[in-house]
């Protein structure tokens, strides 16, 4: 996916159609000039909705138009005609996409299945006719309701990228690497920090012809929850994966101590991460002989398993992906 056509964020204004108003109207033909009440009711403003699609990664379609615009219903006409409704907006967002309301912040709903729908803004309902006032003691009622505004309200949209693993690290990890080469996708790699600046998926492929996603999320570095670096942009992407791949290089000073600082953004951000499964992965071990890796392993004191892996010479890659596996399946059941 190219950097400048992922988008995962925007700010739209959302104008719902207003109802049509209900008829004021009393039958009358060639036969019968006096007839009773058949005012029909109006018909309802048109919905802005939101639905689900598996073949959208982003939320690009919608970043310049900023104003989506519902059209309202139209009147009920006599002989208890309803009026037409107005016409739905449909948006087409992917799966992993948050609606919160810009006021308050508060969440309004996720989009997490293919072909799911939420209504964003509610078109206005129409008003009633005058034939739904009829009763014994009423019987030429020539009232009718007007019918109800549209709501104009501004949203965000946010989108939390769906994965089975989500990759956490700080820059220049090897996130990249790994994900090449287990996998399809083809990120940009290069010796130097920050090269990822947009999240990127892999189909991994496994055993028995199984499969599962893997996310590159963008490096984050210490105080990443306060704003800094990459900050809140793409933490939010790590919530929406099953398990946790942590990475940290062999060449680190302290494996243990990047990992707790990795994971301490992870909590401060939002305390629910930490319950995720979560696995460490050492990388760059080519970098690295045999027998070093062995010295080191008693110093690298964590609560998950970890693994040394390079993506170089595939070095503990099947190890790692059995291990993912598992955790994968475990969460599910």
């Amino acid at each position: 996916m190219a950097e400048q056509n992922f988008v995962d964020y925007v700010k739209i204004c959302c104008r719902s159609g207003a109802g049509g108003a209900g008829s004021s109207h009393f039958f009358r033909d060639k036969m019968n000039s006096m007839g009773g009440p058949d005012g029909g009711d109006g018909g309802r403003g048109g919905h802005i909705i939101l639905k689900g699609s598996s073949n959208v990664w982003t939320l690009l379609a919608l970043k310049y138009k900023k104003h989506v615009i519902a059209t309202p219903g139209t009147k009920g006409s006599g002989n208890n005609s309803t009026g037409a409704s107005g016409k739905d907006i449909i948006l087409d967002v992917p799966l992993g996409t948050v609606a919160r309301d810009f006021e308050t912040g508060e969440i309004d709903f996720e989009i997490t299945q293919n072909g799911e729908t939420q209504i964003l803004a509610k078109g206005g309902r129409g008003g009633q006719g005058n034939a739904n006032y009829k009763s014994s003691t009423r019987q030429t009622p020539e009232y009718a309701q007007p019918g109800e505004s549209g709501t104009e309200i501004w949203k965000i949209l946010e989108l939390k990228v769906l994965a089975d693993v989500g990759l956490v690290g700080f820059p220049n990890a090897g996130k990249s690497s790994l994900l090449a080469s287990i996998s399809a996708a083809k990120p940009e790699i290069a010796n130097y920090p920050f090269t990822t600046l947009v999240p990127n998926l892999g189909i991994v492929e496994y055993r028995d012809h199984q499969s599962f996603v893997m996310a590159d999320i963008p490096g984050i570095i210490e105080d990443a929850h306060l704003g800094k670096g990459l900050g809140l942009r793409f933490l939010r992407h790590i919530e929406r994966n099953a398990v946790l791949l942590f990475m940290v290089p062999i060449d680190t000073a302290d494996i243990s101590k990047e990992y707790e600082i990795l994971l301490n953004e992870l909590r401060m951000y939002n305390p629910d991460l930490v319950d995720k499964p979560r696995i460490l992965a050492v990388t760059k071990c080519d970098l690295a002989e045999d027998e070093y890796l062995e010295l080191i392993r008693p110093e690298i004191k964590i609560d998950v398993p970890f693994y040394y892996i390079s993506s170089v010479t595939q070095q503990g890659i099947v190890e790692l992906k059995d291990a993912l596996w598992v955790e994968m399946n475990q969460e599910m059941t």
